[in-house]
């Protein structure tokens, strides 16, 4: 359990960083882009000079072996900073987990936090006619989590993300990801991540989107997949700031049932010169 407070003190560590960056230029003004609430990342970057933090709450509910699992993801923060350069981004994020496990009118509560996870975000080209906007994230959970809610090893990725701007309004983005991972019987495997998400504006501050998305593990046994369904809404109160709530249902045996979720995400800006 003496992990715990240290993996709280680096989330609160991450939150001071903004106070850091350098002066960025004036394109920051327009409204800002969020990496959630869908499964899928988007291929821009927060900008120079700007930092984002995202953070939110997830109820799922789903079965295990003959058992129900209730899972409340706490925080889900996630820290984006634009150093160095326009394409650039360094992201971080940790998490808190509660899970209860009911079977035969018996429950069982645990808790703790999860791996670090440690990603850079490249903005590679914008859209061209049919070509879409690419980017791609370089990435990596850290065994900082705690006991049953950690990896237990370095499990580094790659998540290349594209999307299209289809009308002024409507919008298609999808993101095609490869993961190291700890697999059913605790040995290290293959995850790919495959989503598809349509965004369409409602007016000048509310969007609404609808996503798939599937993860297929490579397990001794051979591949095992989940695949979910969720949409969702969103609102900018202002330019700096956005929230979020989304509802998914699993689409198979293995994936969970049904989840809910809400949260937001605001950005800093560091004065100009």
């Amino acid at each position: 359990m003496g992990r715990e407070p240290m993996a709280l003190a680096r989330t609160l560590a991450f939150a001071a960083l903004p106070a850091l960056l350098p002066a960025g230029p004036a394109h920051a003004q327009n409204p800002l882009i969020a990496d959630r609430p869908d499964f899928t990342e988007g291929p821009s970057t927060v900008g120079l000079g700007a930092a984002q933090i995202e953070f939110g709450y997830t109820l799922g509910r789903g079965r295990e072996g003959g058992a129900t699992v209730i899972a409340h993801s706490l925080g889900e923060p996630l820290l984006r900073l634009g150093l160095f350069a326009e394409w650039l981004e360094l992201r971080f994020g940790a998490g808190l987990i509660a899970r209860r496990t009911q079977m035969n009118g018996a429950s069982l509560d645990d808790n703790g936090f999860d791996d670090l996870y440690l990603g850079v975000k490249l903005a590679l080209s914008e859209q061209n006619g049919v070509i879409p906007a690419l980017g791609i994230l370089p990435q990596a959970t850290f065994p900082t989590g705690s006991d049953g809610f950690s990896g237990g090893k370095v499990l580094p990725g790659l998540n290349l993300v594209y999307s299209w701007d289809v009308t002024g309004a409507f919008s298609l983005s999808g993101g095609t990801q490869v993961n190291r991972a700890v697999g059913e019987e605790g040995g290290a495997i293959v995850e790919w991540a495959q989503s598809l998400s349509g965004g369409i504006g409602l007016g000048d501050r509310h969007g609404l989107y609808g996503e798939w998305f599937a993860l297929f593990s490579d397990e001794p046994g051979g591949m095992l997949a989940e695949h979910y369904l969720n949409t969702g809404l969103t609102w900018l109160p202002m330019d700096d700031l956005q929230w979020d709530i989304r509802v998914g249902v699993g689409l198979n045996d293995r994936a969970e049932d049904v989840f809910f979720g809400t949260g937001f995400a605001l950005r800093l800006r560091a004065p100009r010169d």
